[in-house]
């Protein structure tokens, strides 16, 4: 079976996103909750920056080197740091 991954993303307002999905299937995501930490500074402080958000190799990524795992985006999994 295969890893269900990111396969597109479209940014929408107040750091939401709309991610289609390898299933096909799109899902809404509010990502407020896991932009947290300093590797994450540069996004909530500007919604344009986060607005730069892409979809590469499963992933959300950003300018700077900045991603997220796509298992916390989809699932709702917590992050390793806050684990």
């Amino acid at each position: 079976m295969a890893l269900v991954r990111i396969s597109d993303v479209k940014p929408l307002s107040e750091f939401h996103v709309e991610i289609t999905l390898t299933t096909g299937e799109v899902v809404k995501r509010d990502l407020r909750p896991l932009l947290r930490g300093p590797v994450f500074e540069s996004l909530r402080a500007d919604e344009e920056q986060f607005r730069k958000v892409r979809a590469e190799g499963g992933n959300l990524v950003w300018p700077g080197e900045i991603d997220l795992c796509p298992d916390v985006v989809i699932w709702g999994l917590r992050p390793a740091a806050t684990a």
